[in-house]
């Protein structure tokens, strides 16, 4: 809209003026989200970053302390060892993420204490044994 409001109209007429004519053109007819609800944040109060938030959590990215990313990392670690497929990849997978654990409880990061120590390799392959054999029993 580059026009500008001509002295002496009100601005009020002049802006009906300039709705009334965009709908006569048909600008308004194919908007995005149109005939949608609106989103569900609308009642939020406002955040500057809110495009970055949107962006993350559509891109499915999370910022967490270094600690809380490695133990959401040694939990999937564990899940992905009883899933393995062969003892030797059990080890594999608890011995690379008992190296980052070490690494950390060396060299603590900022944020909340992480609170693990490195797991029992040898008890990670009898709990996983132990699953296989069942398994393979029933």
């Amino acid at each position: 809209m580059t026009e500008r409001k001509p002295p002496g109209m009100s601005f009020e007429s002049w802006t009906d003026k300039q709705i009334r004519e965009a709908e006569a053109r048909g600008d308004f007819a194919r908007l995005p989200g149109a005939g949608k609800p609106l989103p569900s944040d609308v009642e939020q109060p406002y955040d500057e970053l809110w495009w970055v938030k949107r962006k993350m959590a559509r891109e499915g990215l999370a910022v967490l302390p270094p600690t809380l990313a490695l133990r959401k990392e040694a939990e999937d670690a564990l899940a992905a060892a009883v899933g393995a497929p062969s003892e030797q990849s059990v080890r594999r997978i608890v011995e690379t993420i008992n190296a980052k654990i070490r690494d950390m409880m060396f060299r603590p990061p900022p944020g909340p204490p992480l609170g693990l120590k490195p797991y029992d390799v040898e008890d990670v392959v009898r709990q996983w044994r132990a699953a296989h054999e069942e398994n393979a029993g029933a």
